[in-house]
């Protein structure tokens, strides 16, 4: 079997930026697959399920709910490996076209005050586990070492 994409991606020389990950054709039309990277691969702790999961509830309710991309998000969510998060939308895009919009979702998270939408058994399949605060923490952290002040080598896949 060949190597799926993101495993041919260089995760000891991958640093927390915006990615594209890949595009693909469905029918006439391209899905733009991002890698919201968000600590560095296999250098730094990952980020633990229940700050993950809250990120997912808060980042999935801002981007279904926002002006101009709502019609756009085809998923939100996880990596498996809980160093970030994948975005996917319809339309051919490159890493820069998102930035504003992820520093106006991780500041949504960042900022946010509450209860977290779905945030109870009958939306969610396990909404005990769930840390606003380390979300909170975690969302202020990538806007403050890689959104605001976002440089190249945040945007390409190292080579």
């Amino acid at each position: 079997m060949e190597k799926i994409a993101s495993f041919t991606v260089d995760h000891i020389r991958l640093i927390p930026g915006v990615y594209v990950s890949r595009k693909d054709s469905v029918g006439d039309s391209v899905v733009t697959t991002f890698d919201l990277r968000m600590t560095s691969p296999n250098d730094e702790p990952v980020l633990n399920t229940a700050e993950v999961h809250a990120i997912e509830h808060l980042g999935a309710t801002f981007l279904r709910n926002h002006p101009v991309y709502a019609s756009k998000v085809v998923y939100f969510g996880p990596m498996g490996c809980r160093t970030g998060f994948y975005l996917i939308l319809a339309g051919d895009y490159e890493s820069s076209d998102i930035v504003n919009l992820m520093i106006e979702m991780y500041e949504f998270i960042r900022d946010f005050e509450g209860e977290i939408p779905g945030a109870c058994a009958k939306d969610c399949g396990n909404y005990l586990d769930m840390n606003l605060p380390m979300a909170k923490y975690a969302a202020r952290k990538y806007l403050d070492e890689v959104l605001y002040d976002i440089t190249e080598d945040r945007l390409n896949y190292p080579d």
